[in-house]
C-alpha cells in the first residue's frame, strides 16, 4: 500500500457520510467558479475601454478560447473520476498511477493544443469571417493564449487529481489567488505597460504560470496530499489513459457542443428580434450562466462521491448521494430563480446601463422572468450527468448534454419561433421547456442505470 496516509481527512470525507462529503466538496467548488466568472466578466470589460475592435478581437478568439478550456475541462472531471472510483475500492497504488498519467496525458494534450492552435489559428480565424484590426487584435490575443496550453492542461490534471481525492479546498484557494493576480495585472499590462489586448493575454498567462508552480508544490513538495505523486514508481499503463479519456473525452465534447448550441440559439434570437433579439440574449443567458454556478459545482462533487462510491461497489451509497445532491441543489435553484424573477429590472442594468443600451432594460428583464425557469428543473439533468460521470459512463453524460442542448432545447425553440410563431418569448420558452424535458429523460436513465448496478451487484463474477 506504500505510505499512503490512510487517515488523509479527504479520504475519510469521500469514503464516509454522503450528506457531509457533498456539501463540504461543493461549497468550495461554488467559490472557485463563481471567482473565475467574475475574474472573466472583469478582463472583458478592461478590454472593453480600448474600443469596439479590440473587445470585437477577443470576442472573435472566445470561440475557440472555449474550445480550449472544454479540453481542459474534459482532463479534470475524467482524472477525479478515475482516482475516485480506485479510491473507492482502496486500490491506493492505481489511484496513485492514474494521477502521474493523468499529468503525463495533460502535457501531451498541451503540446498538441499548442502546436496545432499556433500554426492553424490565422486560418481559423479567417474562416469565421474576420479581418482588419479585429482579426488582427484576435491573432495577437490569441497566439499569446496558445501559449497556456500546456501549463493550463497541466493546472486541470493537477485539480482533478486533488478533486478526486476529495480536496476541493486547496484548487479554490489556487484558483482565487490566480484570478485575483490576473485582475489586477489586467490593467498594469494594459494601460501602464501600454501593450493593449496582448497585455491582457500575457495578464492571463502570467496568472496561469503562477497556478502551475503551486499546483506542482501542492503535488510534488508539500506532502499535504493523500497521493504520492513523485513517478519514482512509475511503469506506462495504456489502460490508465483510457480509464481517464473515458470520462474526459465525452465531457470536453460536451462543453464544446453547449458551445454549439448558443450559436442556434442565437440564430432564432436573430430570427426573432434582430440584432437586439441577439442582445437581450447574449445579456440575459449570462445571467441565467450565473445562477448555474451553484448546481456545477454540486455536480463535481457528485462525481467524486458517486465514484468512490461506485469503486466500492456501495450503490446504495450511490443512490443517495445522487438523491441528496438533487435536494441540496433544489434549495439553491429555486432560491436563485425567486431572486432573478423579483430583481429581473436590477439585474438587467447590468447590460442596459447606458442610454445606448438602454432600450433593452424591458427587454432583458422579461427574459430573465421566464429563463429563471430554467433552473429548478437543471440539478435532475446536470447531477445525474455527473453521477454518469463519476461511475465512468462518460457516454451517456455526453448523449445526456447532446440531448438538453441540441435535440430538445432546439427543437422546442423551432416549436414556438417557427410553427407558433411567438417571437423572443418562444426562445426562451423553447430553452426552459427543452431543459425540463431533457432532465426529465436524464434522471430517469439515471435510476435505470442505478437498478442495473443493483442487479449486476448480486453476480460477482461481473464487473460493475
Amino acid at each position: 500500500m506504500g505510505s499512503f496516509n490512510i487517515s488523509n481527512k479527504n479520504i475519510e470525507l469521500i469514503l464516509g457520510d454522503y450528506r457531509k462529503a457533498i456539501i463540504k466538496l461543493s461549497i468550495p467548488n461554488m467559490i472557485a467558479m463563481l471567482i473565475q466568472t467574475l475574474y472573466n466578466l472583469v478582463d472583458a470589460i478592461w478590454i472593453a475601454g480600448l474600443g469596439p475592435s479590440t473587445l470585437a478581437g477577443m470576442g472573435i478568439f472566445f470561440p475557440i478560447y472555449m474550445i480550449i478550456i472544454s479540453i481542459a475541462t474534459g482532463i479534470t472531471v475524467g482524472t477525479s473520476s478515475a482516482i475516485a472510483r480506485k479510491i473507492g475500492a482502496k486500490d491506493y497504488e492505481e489511484a496513485n498511477s492514474i494521477a502521474e498519467h493523468s499529468i503525463i496525458l495533460s502535457i501531451i494534450v498541451g503540446t498538441i493544443t499548442t502546436i496545432i492552435g499556433i500554426f492553424s489559428l490565422e486560418f481559423i480565424l479567417k474562416f469565421t469571417g474576420a479581418s482588419g484590426t479585429a482579426l488582427d487584435n484576435a491573432k495577437d490575443y490569441g497566439l499569446i493564449i496558445f501559449l497556456s496550453s500546456i501549463p493550463m492542461m497541466f493546472n486541470n490534471a493537477a485539480t482533478g487529481i486533488l478533486r478526486g481525492e476529495g480536496d476541493s479546498k486547496r484548487p479554490m484557494y489556487v484558483i482565487t489567488f490566480s484570478s485575483v493576480l490576473n485582475i489586477i495585472l489586467d490593467p498594469i499590462f494594459i494601460y501602464a505597460f501600454k501593450l493593449g489586448i496582448k497585455g491582457a493575454a500575457w495578464a492571463t498567462l502570467i496568472s496561469i504560470l503562477v497556478s502551475t508552480g503551486l499546483l506542482i508544490y501542492l503535488l510534488f513538495f508539500s506532502e499535504k496530499t493523500f497521493l504520492n505523486v513523485n513517478f519514482r514508481k512509475f511503469a506506462l499503463n495504456s489502460q490508465n489513459f483510457v480509464d481517464i479519456s473515458v470520462v474526459g473525452f465525452p465531457t470536453a465534447l460536451a462543453q464544446i457542443t453547449m458551445s454549439i448550441a448558443v450559436y442556434f440559439l442565437n440564430f432564432f434570437a436573430v430570427k426573432s428580434g434582430g440584432d437586439a433579439g441577439v442582445a437581450t440574449f447574449t445579456g440575459a443567458w449570462r445571467i441565467i450562466n450565473l445562477g448555474t454556478l451553484t448546481i456545477i459545482g454540486i455536480s463535481s462533487a457528485v462525481t467524486t462521491v458517486t465514484g468512490a462510491a461506485y469503486g466500492a461497489k456501495d450503490i446504495r451509497k450511490l443512490e443517495n448521494a445522487l438523491n441528496y445532491a438533487i435536494k441540496f441543489a433544489e434549495f439553491f435553484a429555486i432560491a436563485i430563480m425567486a431572486g432573478m424573477f423579483v430583481f429581473s429590472k436590477p439585474l438587467a442594468m447590468l447590460f442596459a446601463y447606458s442610454k445606448a443600451s438602454s432600450a433593452l432594460l424591458d427587454e432583458i428583464s422579461s427574459a430573465l422572468k421566464l429563463l429563471c425557469l430554467f433552473l429548478p428543473g437543471t440539478p435532475f439533468g446536470m447531477l445525474t450527468s455527473g453521477m454518469f460521470q463519476g461511475i465512468g459512463h462518460g457516454y451517456k453524460s455526453l448523449a445526456t448534454t447532446i440531448l438538453r442542448t441540441v435535440v430538445f432545447q432546439l427543437f422546442w425553440t423551432w416549436v414556438f419561433v417557427d410553427i407558433f410563431h411567438i417571437g423572443l418569448t418562444g426562445v426562451w420558452l423553447g430553452i426552459v421547456v427543452g431543459n425540463a424535458t431533457a432532465s426529465i429523460i436524464t434522471y430517469i436513465w439515471g435510476r435505470l442505470t442505478i437498478k442495473k448496478l443493483y442487479v449486476l451487484q448480486t453476480k460477482p463474477s461481473e464487473q460493475i
